[in-house]
C-alpha cells in the first residue's frame, strides 16, 4: 500500500543507520530511504531549504526520528513539525535508545505517532522492522500531501 512513500530517517549514528538499511533490505522494504544526521538538516530537508534548496528533497511519507541529536535535537524537530501546518500530518515515529518515561511522554505530547525502542540485538531489530513493515507500510492509510497548508478555524 505505502511501498513508494519516501521515508526520512533522522539518525546521527552510522552503525544504527547501516543496521536499519540492511534490515530494510532483508525485509524487502522497497521504500526510498533518505537520511539526515542533524535536526537542522532534517528541517532543511523538510522545507527544501539550505543544502536541499536546489535538490529534489521529496516530502517524506513517514519519518523515523532519533531523539538524541547534536544541536537541534529530535524533540525540537518533532515540536517544530507538529506546529507547522504543512508538516504536521506526516507520521513521525520516534526511534530511540531512550526508555526514559519523560522522553516517551514528551514525544507523544508533541505529536509522535509512535515510539520505538531500538533493540540491542539483531534478531529483535529484524522482528521490529518486519512488524513496522506490516503495520505502517502494508496496512496503514497515510495522509497525502496536496501542497496546501491546512486552514484552521
Amino acid at each position: 500500500m505505502n511501498r513508494d512513500l519516501p521515508i526520512l530517517v533522522v539518525e546521527d549514528n552510522d552503525e544504527d543507520f547501516d543496521m536499519l538499511q540492511m534490515t530494510f533490505q532483508g525485509a524487502s522494504i522497497p521504500n526510498p530511504l533518505y537520511r539526515c544526521t542533524e535536526g537542522e538538516e532534517a528541517l532543511e530537508f523538510l522545507h527544501q531549504k539550505g543544502r536541499y534548496a536546489s535538490q529534489n528533497a521529496p516530502r517524506p511519507g513517514l519519518i523515523l526520528l532519533d531523539l538524541n541529536l547534536a544541536g537541534l535535537d529530535g524533540r525540537q524537530v518533532l515540536e517544530h513539525m507538529k506546529n507547522d501546518g504543512r508538516l504536521k500530518s506526516i507520521p513521525v515515529l520516534v526511534f530511540s535508545t531512550s526508555d526514559n518515561p519523560k522522553d516517551v511522554q514528551s514525544a507523544y505530547a508533541h505529536g509522535a505517532s509512535g515510539y520505538l525502542l531500538k533493540p540491542v540485538d539483531l534478531a529483535r531489530f529484524e522482528r521490529m522492522i518486519r512488524l513496522f513493515k506490516e503495520f505502517w507500510l502494508d496496512h496503514i492509510v497515510m495522509p497525502q500531501d496536496d501542497g496546501r497548508e491546512v486552514a484552521h478555524g
